[in-house]
C-alpha cells in the first residue's frame, strides 16, 4: 500500500479562506475526488493512503486536541431584557391571571426565549415554566378569566408525554395575542441506568435549570420581577465567552441523556460557540458513544442531525461530530457492506462537505431552494459512500446511503432516494463537463452511461445527452452539477486550463457557472418540462400493432431523443422522422 503524506492546513470552519484543493485517484474508478486543505492559522499534517479494495483513499484529520483550543470568544449579551409591545401585552395578561385569583405563581420564561433576547435576537418560542401546578391547570384559569371579563376563551392543547420527541411530561398549549404560548411546571428528573426516560416530579427553579442541557438554554426570565436569573451561576458567563458547558457534570448528563450531546453539537454550532474541554472528553467517552446508540432513538438522532444540516453552520457541526468520534454512532451502517470503508473516512465524509458548503456559499445559497440546500449538502457528505453497498434480506444490492437515512436517522424515504439519484448522475454529469465548456470541435462523444443513440450531429448528440441527464434530475440538476466540482475525471482540469495544484474554489465556481450557461445555452434548463410530440397511440399506428410493450417503450424513448437534438422540430418532422427510421429499420432485418 502506497502512502502519501502532505502538509495541509487541518479542516476547520474557524478562520477559514477559500479552500486549496489536491485530487486523489481512486484507483479503482476514472474518476478523483478532490479535497480541499483550508488556510487556517494553526496547520497539521494528515496521510492519504491509496486503497483500492475500498474508496481508494482514506484521510486522517486532527483538528481538537491537547493544546488545540481556540482563542476566548467574546460574546455581546445585553444586560437586560427589552420586551416587544406584544410580549409586555402576554406577560401582563398572565399576571393579571395570578393576581386575580391570588393563585400565587411564580411564571417564568426558560430557555431559548431567554438565550436568544439576550444576544439580541428576536425569538416567538415562549415556554413558561410555573412552580405550583401543572400547565394545564394554568391555561384553564386563563380562560376562565377571559370568560369573567367578556372576552373569547382560546383552545387549549395538550401534549402528552412522548420520551421519544424529548418531552418527558405533559405540556399545555394555548394562543393568547395571536401568540402560541406552552406552559409546563417545573421539574426535577431521575434517570435509571437503561433508558434516557425519566423519572419526573416537581422541582425548584434551581432543579430545573440544573437538569436542562446546557447553562446557555438554563436561564429563566421571571415575569413577576421582571429580571434574569442565572440559577447555575455561569450560564450568563458562558454566553459571554461563547462557551457550551452543561450545568451538572458533562458524563452523567450525558449518560442520563445522550440526546444532549447532539444538542450541545448543534448549539455549539449554530452559535459559533466553543465545546467545553470536559464536555468534550465526556462526548468522546466510549460509555457515552454507546448510550447513543441504545437509548436514544433513531428518530430523534435524524431530527437533530437535520437541524444542523438544515442550519447555518452544517460543516461545523459535522465536524464536531467527526472531532469526538461519533460519526460511527451517529451515521451507524449496516453489520455487512462492501467495499469495506477504510479508517478516516468520516474525516473524509467532513471535507467533502466542506469544499461543497463552501462552493454553495460562493454560488449563492440563495439561487438553491432549502431542500435543494438541504440535500445538496447530505449528498456531499455521503458522497464517499457513493459506491458502497449492502444486501436486502433478498440479497439484493442496496447503496449504503439508503441505509443512513432510513434505518440510521429515520429520515423520508424520499430524501435517500434523492440523494441517492443525485450520487448516480453525478457520476454520468463528470461526463459531459469537459465537452460542455470545450472550445473545439467535437470529433467523438461517447460516453459509458448511454452508448446507442439516434443517429445525429456531435453537437446534437450533446444536446441529447445533456437533455436525457436533466430529464433523470429535473430540478436538482445544478446541485449535481455542484456535487461534479468535487468528483470529475482529471483530464477536465487540462480541458479547462486549470493547474491542479491551483484548482482554488474560485475556479471551481467559474467551471460551474461556465457549464450552467453552457446547459442554458442549449435551451435545456427546464427540459423535463418538454411534452412528446407524438404518443404512444400514434407510435402503435405507424407500427401497425395494437397493443403497448418494450417496442413502444423503445421508440418513445427514440422520438424523445429526435425532440432533443430538433428543439424547434414539430410533430409533422417527428413523425416522418420515425416513419423513413422504422422504413430502413425493416429494409436491414
Amino acid at each position: 500500500m502506497k502512502a502519501l503524506s502532505i502538509a495541509v492546513a487541518a479542516f476547520s470552519t474557524f478562520n477559514t479562506t477559500r479552500p486549496r484543493l489536491f485530487t486523489f485517484p481512486n484507483p479503482s474508478t476514472s474518476s478523483s475526488l478532490i479535497l480541499p486543505a483550508f488556510k487556517l492559522k494553526r496547520f497539521s499534517i494528515f496521510s492519504v493512503q491509496q486503497s483500492p479494495p475500498a474508496l481508494g483513499f482514506y484521510a486522517g484529520v486532527t483538528t481538537m486536541g491537547e493544546g488545540s483550543a481556540f482563542p476566548p470568544l467574546s460574546v455581546q449579551v445585553k444586560d437586560h431584557i427589552d420586551l416587544t409591545p406584544k410580549e409586555e401585552q402576554i406577560f401582563n395578561r398572565l399576571l393579571q391571571v395570578v393576581e386575580h385569583y391570588n393563585m400565587g405563581t411564580q411564571l417564568r420564561v426558560a430557555g431559548g426565549w431567554v438565550r436568544d433576547k439576550l444576544l439580541g435576537k428576536e425569538c416567538y418560542d415562549i415556554d413558561i415554566a410555573l412552580d405550583n401546578m401543572y400547565g394545564r391547570e394554568f391555561c384553564e384559569k386563563v380562560n376562565e378569566y377571559l370568560s369573567a371579563s367578556g372576552e373569547e376563551t382560546q383552545g387549549v392543547g395538550v401534549i402528552q408525554c412522548n420520551p421519544d420527541q424529548s418531552k418527558h411530561l405533559e405540556t399545555a398549549r394555548m394562543r393568547l395575542f395571536d401568540v402560541w404560548i406552552d406552559f409546563v411546571n417545573l421539574r426535577a428528573e431521575d434517570y435509571s441506568e437503561n433508558s434516557r426516560i425519566p423519572t419526573m416530579k416537581f422541582g425548584t427553579a434551581k432543579q430545573d435549570a440544573d437538569r436542562r442541557d446546557l447553562t446557555i438554554n438554563s436561564l429563566f426570565y421571571n415575569i413577576n420581577t421582571r429580571s434574569v436569573e442565572d440559577l447555575t451561576e455561569r450560564g450568563i458567563a458562558d454566553l459571554k465567552s461563547g462557551k457550551i458547558v452543561t450545568p451538572l457534570p458533562p458524563k452523567q448528563t450525558f449518560l442520563d441523556d445522550p440526546l444532549r450531546v447532539l444538542r450541545a453539537i448543534r448549539f455549539g454550532a449554530r452559535f459559533g460557540f466553543i465545546l467545553d474541554e470536559e464536555l468534550k472528553k465526556a462526548a468522546a467517552d466510549e460509555d457515552v458513544r454507546v448510550a447513543i446508540a441504545d437509548k436514544i432513538s433513531r428518530e430523534r438522532i435524524g431530527h437533530e442531525i437535520d437541524l444542523m444540516m438544515s442550519g447555518d453552520q452544517p460543516v461545523k457541526a459535522m465536524t464536531y461530530i467527526a472531532d469526538l468520534k461519533l460519526f460511527s454512532a451517529v451515521f451507524s451502517l449496516p453489520s455487512d457492506f462492501e467495499p469495506s470503508i477504510p479508517d478516516g473516512c468520516d474525516r473524509l465524509c467532513v471535507t467533502c462537505l466542506g469544499s461543497a458548503w463552501e462552493l454553495l456559499c460562493l454560488i449563492g445559497r440563495s439561487s438553491f431552494s432549502d431542500d435543494q440546500r438541504r440535500l445538496c449538502l447530505y449528498a456531499a457528505l455521503f458522497l464517499p459512500f457513493r459506491e458502497t453497498i449492502y444486501r436486502d434480506n433478498k440479497a439484493k444490492k442496496i447503496p449504503v446511503v439508503n441505509y443512513i437515512f432510513r434505518n440510521s436517522l429515520k429520515l423520508k424515504a424520499s430524501d435517500a432516494e434523492t440523494v441517492i439519484s443525485l450520487h448516480t448522475v453525478t457520476k454520468k454529469f463528470v461526463t459531459l463537463i469537459p465537452l460542455l465548456v470545450s472550445k473545439e470541435d467535437i470529433q467523438v462523444l461517447e460516453v459509458d452511461w448511454k452508448r446507442d443513440t439516434i443517429e445525429v450531429p456531435i453537437a446534437s448528440k450533446l444536446r441529447i445527452l445533456t437533455g436525457l441527464l436533466l430529464r433523470e434530475i429535473k430540478e436538482f440538476w445544478r446541485v449535481t452539477l455542484l456535487l461534479s466540482m468535487q468528483l470529475h475525471p482529471v483530464d477536465i482540469v487540462s480541458s479547462t486550463s486549470f493547474s491542479n495544484e491551483n484548482f482554488e474554489l474560485d475556479k471551481s465556481s467559474g467551471l460551474f457557472k461556465t457549464v450552467e450557461n453552457a446547459v442554458r445555452t442549449l435551451g435545456l434548463e427546464e427540459v423535463w418540462e418538454m411534452k412528446p410530440l407524438v404518443n404512444g397511440k400514434e407510435i402503435m399506428n405507424i407500427l401497425q400493432i395494437k397493443s403497448g410493450g418494450p417496442v413502444v417503450r423503445e421508440w418513445q424513448q427514440k422520438l424523445l431523443e429526435w425532440q432533443l437534438a430538433h428543439p424547434s422540430g414539430s410533430a409533422e418532422e417527428c413523425l416522418d422522422w420515425m416513419k423513413q427510421a422504422q422504413s430502413k429499420r425493416a429494409r436491414t432485418e
